[in-house]
């Protein structure tokens, strides 16, 4: 493998959530949990890590624990636009690479970091990089709430859906109990890789009916030409946190390693 790329990380951390309120401050063995998700992609590789959040408090209780921020605007509707004002105030070249690390996935893998990072180094033709790891039974397979990706050759997304794909047409005509031997199937990772000058052009992007009726965000960009590296991981990922339950199982890993 070539040499790791240098990139940042930018956490998007805004204080609104509907599940969960003010999660991003939830303590976790005696740290937030941004500052958790923040220590997690440090160990990435990253040259920088910076915690972009609309809020105050999350800025407090982040850069007092050492973490660059930057105070973004409210009013964002998603966490890509949060990351474009972060880049711009950065003041950050069109060919620096950004991974994008949620706020609340305290438990994500650092090698996963770097790895969606060295696909979009490894992909110039590429604006943005992401993950998927392979679907392995059905009942996951058919789920529309599982997000799934088709990658060509040579390692770009040609579609994101909810809808099984692809299909393996005489296969499932028999039956939809198993997936047959060898069928490629993938599942998206919802972490992402940016060059920084797509981000500068990202909120001039029209939303395409793709988009809107699948409610995938990243089909926006796959719509208006940007092409989407894919980095193949192994398996699936710890989930992060969107319930009190999820807060708690957090709570019990993360504790044991304080």
């Amino acid at each position: 493998m070539s040499a790791a790329p240098a990139f940042r990380v930018i956490v998007p951390a805004r204080m609104h959530s509907t599940r969960l309120p003010r999660k991003m401050l939830a303590d976790i063995a005696g740290k937030p949990l941004v500052a958790w998700v923040a220590e997690r992609a440090a160990q990435s590789g990253a040259s920088e890590v910076i915690v972009a959040t609309d809020h105050a408090d999350i800025a407090a209780a982040v850069s007092q624990r050492g973490w660059k921020v930057c105070l973004t605007s409210p009013d964002h509707p998603t966490g890509t636009d949060r990351l474009a004002e972060a880049v711009t105030q950065l003041g950050l070249a069109d060919e620096e690479i950004v991974v994008n690390v949620q706020g609340d996935e305290p438990l994500i893998d650092p090698a996963l970091v770097a790895q969606v990072a060295q696909a979009l180094a490894a992909h110039p033709a590429a604006s943005i990089s992401t993950a998927a790891h392979p679907i392995s039974d059905a009942k996951t397979f058919f789920d529309p709430n599982v997000v799934k990706v088709v990658v060509d050759a040579e390692g770009f997304a040609q579609y994101f859906s909810r809808a099984p794909i692809p299909y393996a047409r005489d296969a499932f005509a028999q039956g939809r109990e198993r997936l047959p031997e060898g069928f490629p199937a993938l599942r998206h990772i919802g972490i992402y890789g940016y060059r920084v000058r797509f981000l500068r052009v990202y909120s001039s992007l029209t939303q395409t009916p793709a988009e809107r009726f699948e409610a995938l965000e990243q089909l926006r960009a796959l719509g208006h030409g940007h092409r989407i590296a894919v980095a193949l991981w192994p398996g699936a990922l710890e989930a992060g946190v969107d319930t009190e339950a999820d807060l708690e199982r957090i709570r019990k890993t993360l504790g044991h390693h304080v």
